[in-house]
């Protein structure tokens, strides 16, 4: 008999990273697609050694759940998600937060450009689109950061620290994280340096209502800025072209009539 086709395809990895998310996470992971043009989507959620009902919210909303024993980072969540979107032969890893600021249901047009072949990295942009409201100290770390990776990587980065990100199956097995703390510019260093295309979508945003973000602009920046730095001079960068300044190949913005399919959502 048969399989259905869905069966036959590559699945779509999505995960988050999570930490003390109980009241936030199932009902990110209800609004994610249970398929993408074809595609089974596969939900995993990183409790990066939440105190709090993390866990068994998200293994009740339908989620796998993998689970450290302490709180390791950001960076190793992202890092320990990409690995198993990679073992399990993913045609796209996807991730974003599960605070409630990202939406899932827009999972289409993060690997839109990923199915149609066009990128290996692409980032959902909050500014693309044109401005969003932020705390004043958000945003202004934001700009800074991502001016900063736009000009190592000549790209036209519009949005550096995006929480919602989706990566070619290829792409997740090279991806090197740096550092525990975050993922956000080093991902972006580190993908462009190796050749990988480089692609944003416009995507909605809205300010958490739950929770407390662990981002303070001050203890943020004395955090990344070194990490950006050493992941940018790295040997394994240079000799690729990375840390020598060669210039990467060209990104592109692509405008929501472009995304996939709209997709059911679970």
């Amino acid at each position: 008999m048969p399989q259905h086709p869905e069966l036959e395809a590559a699945p779509i990895f999505f995960f988050l990273p999570a930490h003390d998310e109980e009241r936030t996470v199932a009902a990110v992971v209800g609004r994610i697609p249970c398929s993408v043009a074809g595609h089974p989507v596969v939900p995993l959620v990183v409790d990066d050694g939440s105190s709090d009902g993390t866990a068994r919210a998200a293994a009740s909303a339908g989620a796998q759940v993998d689970r450290f024993g302490t709180n390791r980072g950001l960076g190793a969540a992202v890092r320990h998600g990409l690995r198993r979107g990679a073992e399990v032969g993913a045609v796209a890893v996807v991730f974003c937060d599960a605070d409630g600021e990202y939406d899932p249901r827009e999972l289409d047009r993060l690997v839109a450009p990923i199915l149609a072949g066009t990128a290996d990295y692409v980032v959902g942009s909050r500014f693309a689109g044109g401005s969003r409201r932020m705390l004043p100290h958000r945003w202004a770390g934001n700009r800074l950061l991502t001016l900063a990776v736009r000009a190592l990587v000549r790209q036209a980065v519009t949005d550096g620290q995006s929480g919602y990100r989706a990566l070619s199956g290829r792409a997740a097995a090279a991806a090197e994280v740096a550092h525990d703390f975050n993922y956000a510019q080093v991902l972006t260093i580190d993908l462009v340096a190796k050749g990988f295309r480089y692609a944003e979508v416009p995507i909605s945003y809205r300010r958490r209502t739950e929770g407390r973000s662990f981002v303070r602009l001050v203890p943020y920046l004395r955090e990344v800025v070194p990490a950006v730095w050493r992941t940018w001079r790295s040997p394994h960068l240079a000799e690729i072209g990375g840390g020598a300044g060669r210039a990467a190949p060209a990104s592109s913005t692509l405008p929501l009539s472009s995304a996939a399919r709209a997709t059911s959502p679970r």
